[in-house]
């Protein structure tokens, strides 16, 4: 799975000492990655919204966040690179 630059996204932080530095929800305790684990799991956003203490604007807002750092990135012009989906 590829790594995400998480500091870029506004909707969560990392605070050493808080739950080992792990990336949060802003002003919360809840991992970011619990949304994953939930999803993974077959839980609904409207169900993790009501077990954690998040709106469906945060959890909407990391998974937009998510969705836009795995999109490719486009190659310089000129490039002999070749994605899959040139093939």
């Amino acid at each position: 799975m590829a790594t995400l630059d998480w500091s870029q996204c506004s909707a969560v932080e990392s605070v050493p000492g808080r739950l080992s530095g792990a990336w949060v929800f802003r002003d919360t305790r809840m991992p970011v990655s619990a949304v994953f684990e939930n999803l993974e799991a077959g839980a609904t956003v409207e169900e993790i919204i009501e077990q954690f203490d998040v709106t469906r604007e945060q959890i909407n807002a990391v998974l937009e966040f998510a969705a836009r750092s795995l999109d490719p990135v486009p190659a310089a012009a000129g490039s002999s690179l070749v994605d899959a989906h040139t093939l």
